[in-house]
């Protein structure tokens, strides 16, 4: 019979990336349906019919579905991966743009920006994850819809079955490995922080940690794709992710944003000749141009993922997801969602010990926390009193003028979003 995995937000122009991952890496899943559900019923067609295509392309034996109707979708699913995006391109353009007017920095997962997706999102998600806890409270919820930290600690606060996954570590590991010429496999991660939020204070090779190494002889490519400083990296001894820029070199990064213009722009343009070459029905395969569009990686870390969930492949794997803390860092509440390294198999994933962080790390983690936890209160209970204290809590904003300029612009903004704005 094989699976029946449902993707939310299959109309997306990345759905071939991820269909392309369960074709190519059936055997550690077998999946004998996938649904691809979505509202925008032209797009959903155009995806479904390359997502078909792609199957027979590499001899999959399933069946790929589309429907706008999420109770029929869901019904015995055994797995359920979250992908959307509240207001589309438009809104994360917005989300992009007015923080810059106040001197901020414009993206659509951290800051101001990083809010108003969470306020967005959060209500639907839950309301999605209660119709598949009805129709088959089993299933597994595989968050990928940013903020994925606060999504996921909303999910795992209402009682669902979720785990939270990002594309960050993969990449990581996957640059690593090409760097020290080694199978992927090979390679873990001492990832430690919040989704959007980490650092990797470790590269274990065959259990041997190699990160002093890949520094010494790779650190200006590595700073350079990160666009730090490389005297900062070899500094620190560690590999930030790429969204510590936004921290480490904030005003910096609006100058630049207010020239260059907006990520959600560039990816509305890509988005829009993704779908003429999805049109043709003779493409069956993913196009080169959709590397573009980012999330990579993200179809081996799913296709990991749900394999340990759903326990296709028997085994108990380590890899890097977003759960509960429960004591794992002890500066931290019990009930806040973590990014690091779990143990994950069909009972779950269970975050391994992490060694203590270092202040320097564990201050902006602990900072953020709290800032996600007024997020996410916000998100749930509504309110511009709310709103502005996320705001004011988080450390790229912090002053009380700027949080009133930051809450008028986002509800200004998104007000056709919000059931209580």
């Amino acid at each position: 019979m094989g699976l029946k995995l449902v993707v939310v937000g299959g109309g997306s122009t990345y759905t071939p990336e991820l269909v392309d991952g369960f074709a190519r890496l059936r055997d550690s899943l077998p999946i004998g349906e996938l649904v691809l559900v979505d509202p925008a019923a032209e797009r959903l067609e155009l995806i479904g019919g390359l997502a078909r295509r792609i199957f027979a392309r590499q001899g999959h034996p399933g069946t790929v579905t589309t429907t706008g109707d999420l109770e029929a979708a869901v019904d015995g699913a055994d797995a359920v991966l979250l992908q959307l995006r509240v207001g589309g391109q438009a809104a994360r353009n917005q989300d992009e743009t007015w923080p810059l007017e106040c001197g901020c920095v414009g993206q659509e997962t951290t800051g101001a920006g990083g809010l108003a997706k969470a306020l967005r999102t959060v209500p639907l998600v839950l309301d999605i994850a209660e119709r598949v806890r009805r129709a088959n409270p089993d299933a597994w919820i595989v968050d990928f819809t940013n903020p994925v930290g606060i999504v996921t600690r909303a999910l795992l606060t209402h009682g669902h079955r979720a785990v939270g996954l990002c594309n960050v570590a993969i990449g990581f590991q996957r640059k690593f490995a090409a760097l020290l010429g080694v199978a992927p496999e090979r390679v873990a991660l001492d990832h430690v922080g919040l989704n959007h939020l980490t650092w990797e204070r470790g590269v274990r090779l065959d259990g041997v940690d190699v990160l002093p190494k890949l520094l010494a002889e790779h650190g200006a490519a590595i700073a350079s794709d990160l666009h730090l400083p490389d005297g900062l990296v070899r500094r620190l001894g560690v590999v930030p992710s790429y969204y510590l820029r936004y921290f480490y070199e904030h005003d910096a990064v609006v100058r630049e944003l207010r020239e260059q213009g907006s990520r959600a722009s560039e990816v509305a343009a890509i988005e829009k000749q993704l779908l003429e070459l999805y049109a043709d029905p003779a493409l069956d395969e993913k196009p080169e141009l959709l590397g573009k569009r980012g999330g990579a990686f993200y179809s081996e870390a799913a296709v990991q993922l749900a394999a340990s969930l759903l326990g296709t492949d028997g085994s108990v794997s380590e890899q890097v997801v977003n759960v509960f803390n429960r004591g794992t860092l002890p500066f931290l509440p019990d009930d806040a969602v973590i990014e690091v390294a779990a143990s994950v198999s069909s009972a779950g994933a269970v975050p391994l010990p992490v060694a203590p962080v270092e202040p320097l790390y564990a201050g902006l983690i602990a900072h953020v926390t709290a800032y996600e936890q007024l997020a996410l209160e916000a998100a749930l209970k509504g309110g511009r009193d709310r709103v502005f204290d996320a705001l004011l809590a988080h450390p790229l904003v912090g002053q009380i003028d700027l949080a009133e300029q930051l809450t008028d612009r986002l509800l200004a903004h998104n007000h056709e979003y919000l059931a209580w704005a």
